[in-house]
């Protein structure tokens, strides 16, 4: 890892919290923040609409190359939920200090509510659970570290990444 590496990687299902974490986070380190997911829908547009024109594999593709240039630059990453599902991605990942931020059902369904994910349209919560149980052991095996986000305020989370951060410098 060099010096310019993300102080942190945040990766989990989506409704997680990570950009809303990860932002705190950044903030409190005085270091910059990236969505993977905002740098794709600032430069590409809208995730959703993506999918729709090209289909999944082509945001794939896209979601790779971001999430290795963002990877090369100093700050706090978040990945997009199914971005560590790539081979390469965990390999790059291993080189870095990844917080896992997992979350239940039940808080996540009013976290999505109105929310215009190609992977959970018109699918409810059950398709998350799905998508989560299966991503779960991916992003466990990439983690350096885990917290729920499943209770509780999220500034509670977020003054425990620092904590924890702080505890486990690189």
């Amino acid at each position: 890892m060099t010096p310019d590496a993300p102080v942190l990687v945040l990766v989990g299902p989506m409704g997680a919290g990570k950009s809303s974490i990860g932002r705190r986070v950044a903030k409190a380190l005085g270091v910059p923040f990236t969505d993977t997911d905002s740098v794709i829908v600032r430069e590409h547009g809208p995730i959703a609409a993506i999918f729709d024109e090209h289909g999944e594999p082509y945001f794939r593709a896209l979601e790779r190359a971001t999430v290795h240039e963002a990877l090369a630059r100093p700050g706090v990453l978040a990945l997009g939920g199914g971005a560590a599902m790539h081979p390469a991605t965990r390999a790059e990942l291993a080189g870095h200090r990844v917080v896992l931020l997992t979350v239940d059902a039940r808080p996540v369904a009013s976290r999505l509510r109105d929310d215009s994910r190609p992977l959970l349209r018109g699918s409810g919560i059950e398709e998350w659970e799905r998508i989560a149980k299966a991503r779960r052991p991916v992003y466990e095996e990439v983690a350096t570290v885990t917290f729920d986000t499943s209770r509780g305020p999220l500034q509670a989370v977020v003054d425990a990444v620092l904590a924890w951060n702080k505890e486990n410098p690189r």
